[in-house]
């Protein structure tokens, strides 16, 4: 079960920085030119290889309770912010995240931007999908690396993360355009329901905790994570409408 988790947990999170990454690739590629687009991603995708491959051996010499501790912490630093965004933008405090609007502004800085050439490439061009990819990535790579790591499968954790990729790439290419249907909002909420279950769940066993049920107990903090979002949600939802009215 939590293996599964594991995967669904990679898989939504990757998908969710790739769907952002591939809106400033084709920003900078349609106003900018692939060839320098392109470059960028190559050379984002060579420098998060390179982070990878660094700190993928070093995670694994660390005794597994203290990693537990220190990743289940850092997962509910990130979770927190990740569902305290989406229970706003559900509940009417902020607005939704909206993909045409954010490539439509990608759009409008890259082609007013000043062209130089370096080696070839537009410059612009190259660093916006270097920025966009490496930014987005390290995010990946650190779902990937900590979740891999504390579970004993960075395999896995990976196998949801290049699903993840694949897809969006895939579909990104063929589209030529943002994929602004893919619900973003839902599986933001998503990824931080689950990022702070696994916090919460790590954490604790790090610090010597012991889960009635061993890895069976993930389902009970993922279930009181999810009611507690949805009772702040009502209630926030409550609360903006008679702001509203008033």
């Amino acid at each position: 079960m939590s293996a599964a988790l594991l995967v669904l947990s990679a898989f939504l999170a990757s998908a969710v920085e790739m769907v952002e990454a591939l809106t400033i690739v084709l920003a900078a590629g349609l106003t900018r030119g692939w060839r320098s687009s392109l470059s960028g991603v190559a050379a984002a995708t060579l420098a998060l290889a390179v982070v990878v491959a660094a700190l993928g051996p070093a995670l694994t010499v660390v005794p597994l309770d203290d990693l537990r501790l220190v990743v289940g912490a850092l997962l509910l630093v990130f979770g927190l912010q990740w569902l305290r965004k989406a229970i706003l933008r559900a509940s009417g405090f902020k607005a939704l995240h909206d993909e045409h609007a954010i490539f439509a502004r990608e759009l409008r800085e890259a082609e007013t931007a000043p062209r130089e050439e370096r080696a070839g490439l537009d410059w612009y061009g190259f660093t916006l999908s270097f920025k966009g990819v490496f930014l987005e990535g390290l995010e990946v790579a650190f779902i990937v690396l900590t979740f891999g790591s504390t579970q004993g499968s960075i395999p896995l954790a990976a196998l949801g993360a290049a699903a993840a990729i694949v897809l969006v790439a895939g579909v990104g290419a063929a589209a030529r355009a943002p994929l602004a249907r893919v619900p973003e909002n839902t599986m933001k909420f998503a990824v931080g329901v689950m990022l702070t279950t696994f916090g919460v769940f790590w954490s604790a066993e790090g610090a010597g905790a012991h889960w009635p049920g061993g890895d069976v107990a993930i389902l009970a903090v993922l279930a009181g994570v999810i009611l507690w979002s949805a009772l702040l949600v009502a209630l926030l939802r409550r609360r903006h409408g008679e702001l509203v009215v008033a």
